[in-house]
């Protein structure tokens, strides 16, 4: 077996890798951040690592694809009221829709198939 080319391979550790600060279309930012390796998905899209800051809250938003996630460090709080904690594994249906809070902030290992529609 051929040894990987530099080209084909991107390597990045969570812990010391600069996240992209996350932008809405419409020019809004929280200060949640993404690590993602593979740019031929729009930021967010796809598989990619993402940190939310203490007391931050996502806008509401309708998923297209389902979405999955990790929680890697922290804790997630659903509008719902459900908890998620560090270690659960969470799938959220295509069409999905809801908003997130952590009050300490988070790290979330995620894989979102299709771009999320804002719903405010």
């Amino acid at each position: 077996m051929k040894k990987v080319k530099e080209e084909d391979l991107r390597v990045a550790n969570i812990y010391t890798a600069d996240f992209k600060s996350f932008i809405y279309d419409d020019g809004v930012a929280f200060g949640d951040a993404i690590l993602q390796l593979d740019d031929s998905q729009p930021l967010g899209v796809g598989f990619h690592v993402y940190r939310m800051p203490a007391g931050m809250r996502t806008r509401s938003h309708r998923h297209n694809g389902h979405e999955q996630f990790l929680i890697l460090e922290g804790e997630l709080i659903e509008n719902d009221g459900r908890v998620f904690k560090k270690g659960d594994l969470i799938w959220l249906r295509d069409g999905t829709e809801h908003n997130s809070y952590t009050p300490n902030g988070c790290l979330l290992a995620v894989h979102i198939a299709g771009p999320e529609t804002p719903l405010e």
